[in-house]
C-alpha cells in the first residue's frame, strides 16, 4: 500500500453507511484498514463482495464482540491502532468492552471516532434513524423538492456520507495531526446533524439576511430562479442549467434565442414563474443533443442530467479516469486527486474473516 496515510492503522469496527464509507475513504489513501466483522459468511444489508465498494482496499477478521477471548483479540489490535472508528450507538461500545477510556488507556495516542446520526449526546442520543431523518431535523430536507409536493430526499448523500463520512474522515486527519505532535489522542464525536447544520451554513446565513425563503423551489440554488434548474427537451430528457452569472444568463437567451428587453427581469423574483415557463416551453423544442451541440463553446453552465449508466460513458468522466475497472466492476476512483501521492485500488472487499490470519500476523496480535 502507498499514499500520504501508508503506515497509518485504522481499526473499523463493521457498521453500514458513512462508517465503513469513511473507512473506505482513509483506504484508498494508503491506511491499513483492518475491518471487525462479525461471525458469519456475510456482512448484514450489504451488497456481496464484489459490488461492496464501501469496504474495498480493506482486511477482514471477524470477533465475536460478546466472547471474552474476541474481545481480548479487538483490545490488541486497539493498542497497535492509530485509528478506531465505530458506528454503533452511545454506550454500545462501552458495553462490549472496547470503550474509548479503556482503549484510551492502553493506548493514549489512539484516535477514537464515534459515528452516529444524532450524536453521544443529547434527548435524541439513542434513538434510532437513518439519512432522511437526521436530513430532516436540519432544515435540509424541507429545503428540497418541488413545493406542492412533500419534500425529497437527495439519495443519502446528505446526512449519511455529506454530513457524516466526510466529517468523520476530516476529524481523524484533525486529531491524527494533533496525536502525531503530542502524543495525545482524543475521542472525536461525529453526528451527521451536526454535519449537515454545518453544511447548511450559507442558507441559514441567507435565511437570517432574509435572502432565502421558507418556500422550496421559491430561491436561487433550489430550482425557483429560472436560471438554475433543469428542463426538459423534445425527447423526454433533462438538461442541467446553472447559467446565474450575468454573462452567463445572457448566454443562455441567445442560446434560446430571446431578445432581454423582450422578457420579463428576472431581477424580480414575482417574474421568476413567467420565466421559467418560458425557458421550458423553449427547450421542450429540441432533443437533448442538440441543445448540447448549439451551446458548445458557449459559457452558459448548461449539462446534460445523465443517469448513472450514462456517468459511466461520459466523455469527460472517462477522459479524467473517473471511473475505474477493478476486481470486475466499475469504480469511482479515488478523490481528491492528490499530484505526489495519489490514491489508489489495490484490494478488492474481502470475504468475512478471510484476511485473519495475514493481521493476526501484521499487527502482531497473540491469540490464546
Amino acid at each position: 500500500m502507498a499514499g500520504p496515510l501508508a503506515g497509518v492503522k485504522v481499526l473499523e469496527f463493521g457498521a453500514i453507511g458513512p462508517t465503513p464509507f469513511a473507512g473506505g475513504y482513509l483506504a484508498d489513501f494508503g491506511a491499513d484498514v483492518v475491518r471487525v466483522d462479525r461471525p458469519g459468511s456475510t456482512r448484514p444489508n450489504t451488497a456481496p463482495p464484489d459490488a461492496d465498494f464501501y469496504n474495498r482496499n480493506k482486511r477482514s477478521i471477524a470477533l465475536d464482540l460478546k466472547n471474552e477471548v474476541d474481545v481480548a483479540t479487538a483490545r490488541q489490535l486497539a493498542s497497535r491502532a492509530d485509528v478506531v472508528i465505530e458506528g454503533y450507538r452511545p454506550g454500545v461500545m462501552e458495553r462490549l468492552g472496547c470503550g474509548p477510556d479503556v482503549l484510551m488507556a492502553e493506548n493514549p495516542a489512539l484516535v477514537f471516532a464515534r459515528m452516529t446520526g444524532w450524536g453521544q449526546t443529547g434527548p435524541l442520543a439513542n434513538a434510532v434513524g437513518h439519512d432522511i431523518n437526521y436530513a430532516s431535523v436540519t432544515g435540509a430536507l424541507h429545503a428540497t423538492g418541488y413545493p406542492d409536493r412533500p419534500p425529497t430526499p437527495a439519495l443519502n448523500l446528505v446526512a449519511d456520507l455529506g454530513g457524516g463520512g466526510m466529517y468523520l474522515v476530516s476529524g481523524v486527519l484533525m486529531a491524527l495531526l494533533h496525536a502525531r505532535a503530542t502524543g495525545k489522542g482524543q475521542v472525536i464525536d461525529v453526528a451527521m446533524v451536526d454535519g449537515v447544520c454545518h453544511m447548511m451554513s450559507a442558507f441559514q446565513a441567507m435565511r437570517q439576511a432574509d435572502m432565502w425563503s421558507a418556500r422550496r423551489f421559491d430561491n436561487i440554488v433550489d430550482g425557483g430562479s429560472p436560471d438554475y434548474g433543469v428542463y426538459t427537451t423534445a425527447d423526454g430528457l433533462w438538461l442541467a442549467v446553472g447559467a446565474m452569472e450575468p454573462q452567463f444568463y445572457a448566454a443562455l437567451l441567445e442560446l434560446l434565442e430571446l431578445a432581454p428587453g423582450a422578457i420579463p427581469d428576472r431581477a424580480e423574483r414575482s417574474n421568476w414563474p413567467t420565466l421559467r415557463a418560458l425557458f421550458a416551453e423553449r427547450f421542450a423544442t429540441l432533443p437533448r443533443q442538440e441543445w448540447l451541440a448549439r451551446a458548445e463553446g458557449m459559457e452558459i453552465c448548461l449539462s446534460a442530467v445523465l443517469s448513472i449508466d450514462e456517468a459511466w460513458d461520459d466523455p469527460h468522466l472517462r477522459a479524467r479516469g473517473t471511473f475505474r475497472e477493478f476486481a470486475g466492476r466499475t469504480h469511482p476512483a479515488p478523490a481528491p486527486r492528490l499530484m505526489e501521492t495519489p490514491g489508489d485500488l489495490y484490494r478488492p472487499t474481502p470475504d468475512v474473516d478471510a484476511d485473519r490470519a495475514e493481521i493476526l500476523g501484521d499487527w502482531a496480535v497473540k491469540t490464546s
